[in-house]
């Protein structure tokens, strides 16, 4: 202390010494070096060093700077820096952690109850039987899994619910979804797979049978949700009612009344051994198909059974040989049909999943189908497909026929090839034209094209300098429809296209978009025509009768049309196509409309038209897109199209002619109307008589030759071949 005196008594030692300013002794201060006021007070009070220091107070104030000063560090640190994080205590991390916790399952909650709903647990797994009637009632396919009513366990006899744990998993009761006894012991010994009956509920509900770490993982996370909200019975409940016993039977009340013809609840203890026995593997223990091993696998439920004290050695062997009643219930109806495996899934769409078998009518015509299927089976068809579509004007669809055999190839021709329509695509064009203001009459050059990077022909090389739109398209004349569509645009054919309902890709621009190249389902092209029919479209192609629409709905859905006077002209060419055009061959006597369409190298042939109330499409084609010998759409598909409508139109064969007074021999003999160079059909099997300048030609479709009588007699002659391009 007598340091800091010295320097007390330093700094006011100026005032005594001489010098006045000068600083009194060797002190260097601030202090000392202070002029002397003579005024200041040298009495006052000088600190005292304590002669016991607070060291505490003094670490505690240390403490505090260095406190402050270290959370002024942490305020300044960021998330991404690792100090930010090593510095948290364990009761942070641990609070933390809780939270992330409690925030993970509550996301775990809203998946499960998103992904996994328990109300889906009581849903069948497989779709219920569905059974179609045609339009009068006629069962005409069924189709889907057999399930009856879901069970209750309380209903069931003891016996029945202790087969299935003895067999299927015997600590049911106690373990809580999952069995990890049961997974070491299947690990350990390589048999059984260890799965809980929860665990099999929750595979065959929620999940697919593919075979993954991550699927059991979700498996053993749905068992745990399926316990955590469910009784014990419940899940036997949904259990029993879901599982699969082969013989297409889900559930054990269908199996109980298929194999036993009795309900679950008076099963007997030998029947249910051997219905719990199936679950293992359904089909290899099917007892209708293989009943020696479903009895070797009852014994093994029937000894699990002991086992576990459910029945005495004494009673499991006075267990009988369970006797297997399988009763027909339903009659022989197909399980699929082209027509039913179209209408199938357009019935699921609105059903609710349930347990109830469902019987729904459909449009179809018992009547017409068959006429269809006789139809199509004496046609000549050779080593070709044929696909046949009939509907109402609105869509009703009332026969179908996909291929010439169903049990040989369930392949639709109808609505699932997607083939070129060739010619019947002019419609769309010459529609397209006449609401752009082209009338029937006007003219257009038919001359070869020569220049440009597509060039196609006229089927038979036939020109001219001028032809009429109606006699264009009723002799298809390939040259004078791609004029037409360069003419009016391909935009508005295209989208004169889209408004009848073609939803094919179609190029603008392209060309050969005129001629039919574009690819679409025989289904699709129908129901253009059966628009261009009702002068109302699109016509949506569907199998079951639909309500008549209110006001309101009918007020808010489109629905376009043509005019009336642009829908007479295109109905006067549809006609024309028929009567004397490309389609004599399905000539009708009353007022038919339709076209042909053949694509290159005769590849597909089709016709496409409607009478009366009924709108048919006829393919005919190798599955292979192979060319065929000749066939066009005017030969084989117009006959069938013209056979089938008449005889569903109950149409009688053309009347007789009046009985008239013999005429005058010696009277004027009229003229056939026929130009020269036309074919006059002579008869169904594709024989064409052709009169001309030099003489008169037969010939046959199909016949590589022809026969021509002219000036140097009778000449048998190389049929004419087709040019490149699309033929009608």
């Amino acid at each position: 202390m007598a340091l800091f005196d010295r320097f007390w008594k330093g700094s006011r030692g100026g005032a005594d010494g001489a010098g006045g300013d000068a600083p009194a002794g060797y002190y260097p201060l601030y202090e000392s070096m202070r002029p002397l006021d003579p005024d200041e007070d040298d009495d006052l009070p000088r600190p005292r060093a304590s002669a016991t220091p607070d060291f505490d107070a003094w670490d505690a104030k240390l403490a505090g700077i260095d406190e402050a000063l270290e959370g002024e560090e942490k305020r300044r640190l960021r998330w991404w820096q690792r100090d930010y994080w090593r510095s948290r205590s364990k009761w942070w991390w641990t609070g933390r952690g809780m939270l992330a916790g409690l925030a993970l399952f509550i996301v775990l909650i809203g998946w499960l109850a998103t992904t996994a709903p328990l109300s889906k647990s009581l849903e069948p797994i497989a779709p219920p039987q569905v059974t179609l009637l045609a339009s009068d009632g006629t069962p005409i396919a069924r189709s889907g899994a057999v399930v009856e009513a879901p069970v209750k366990v309380a209903d069931l006899p003891p016996h029945v619910t202790q087969a299935f744990i003895a067999i299927e998993d015997r600590r049911f009761r106690s373990h809580f979804g999952v069995d990890p006894r049961s997974i070491a012991r299947a690990a350990w010994t390589g048999y059984g797979g260890g799965s809980t009956i929860t665990q099999q509920l929750a595979k065959f509900t929620f999940l697919t049978p593919e075979q993954s770490l991550s699927r059991k993982a979700r498996e053993a996370l749905i068992a745990f949700w399926l316990e955590g909200w469910l009784t014990k019975d419940e899940i036997l409940e949904r259990y029993l009612s879901n599982a699969y016993f082969g013989d297409n039977q889900y559930g054990l009340r269908a199996a109980s009344l298929h194999y036993f013809y009795r309900h679950p609840e008076k099963l007997r203890p030998e029947q249910a051994a051997m219905l719990a026995g199936l679950l293992q593997a359904p089909s290899r223990y099917a007892p209708t198909k293989h009943y020696d091993r479903a009895r070797a696998r009852m014994d093994l439920v029937v000894g699990a059974m002991v086992e576990e004290g459910y029945l005495t050695a004494a009673e499991a062997a006075a267990l009988p040989d369970p006797r297997i009643d399988v009763r027909t219930r339903d009659d022989n109806l197909p399980t699929g049909t082209y027509f039913a495996d179209w209408a199938l899934p357009l019935a699921r769409e609105g059903m609710e999943a349930s347990y109830s078998r469902q019987v729904l009518t459909t449009t179809l015509d018992a009547r017409l189908q068959s006429l269809a299927n006789r139809v199509v089976a004496r046609a000549p068809l050779g080593g070709a497909q044929v696909g046949l579509v009939a509907m109402r004007r609105n869509g009703e669809v009332v026969a179908m026929v996909g291929g010439k055999d169903y049990s040989q190839s369930a392949f639709n021709r109808v609505t699932q090839a997607r083939r070129q329509p060739g010619s019947t695509f002019k419609t769309f064009v010459y529609l397209a034209a006449l609401e752009a203001g082209w009338e029937p009459d006007d003219t257009i050059p038919n001359t070869e094209i020569t220049q440009g990077s597509y060039r196609p022909k006229n089927a038979r090389g036939r020109y001219s300098d001028q032809i009429t739109l109606e006699e264009a398209f009723a002799q298809s004349s390939n040259v004078a429809a791609l004029r037409l569509f360069q003419a009016v645009g391909s935009e508005k054919v295209i989208r004169t296209a889209r408004s009848l309902g073609i939803t094919a890709p179609m190029a603008e621009g392209d060309p050969s978009l005129a001629l039919g190249t574009s690819v679409m389902t025989l289904m699709e092209l129908t129901a253009a025509y059966a628009g261009i029919a009702a002068n109302e479209f699109p016509v949506e192609p569907h199998a079951f009768a639909r309500e008549e629409q209110g006001w309101w709905e009918w007020l808010t859905t489109r629905k376009d049309s043509v005019s009336r006077g642009d829908h007479e002209d295109i109905e006067t060419m549809l006609r024309a196509a028929i009567n004397r055009g490309t389609g004599r061959n399905a000539v009708l006597p009353i007022a038919n409309y339709g076209k042909t369409g053949t694509t290159q190298d005769y590849r597909d042939a089709l016709f496409v038209g409607y009478a009366g109330d009924l709108v048919v499409g006829v393919w005919v084609g190798h599955d292979d897109n192979a060319p065929m010998k000749g066939v066009t759409g005017g030969s084989t598909p117009a006959r069938i199209w013209r056979d089938f409508m008449r005889a569903a139109l109950k149409l009688e064969a053309a009347p007789p002619p009046r009985a008239t007074e013999s005429p005058d021999p010696e009277g004027p003999v009229q003229p056939l109307d026929i130009g020269e160079g036309e074919e006059i059909p002579l008869g169904e099997d594709g024989t064409t008589l052709r009169i001309d300048g030099g003489g008169v030609t037969l010939s046959q479709e199909g016949v590589p030759i022809e026969v021509r009588l002219g000036e140097g007699g009778v000449v048998i002659q190389p049929a004419a071949t087709p040019t490149p391009g699309s033929p009608p």
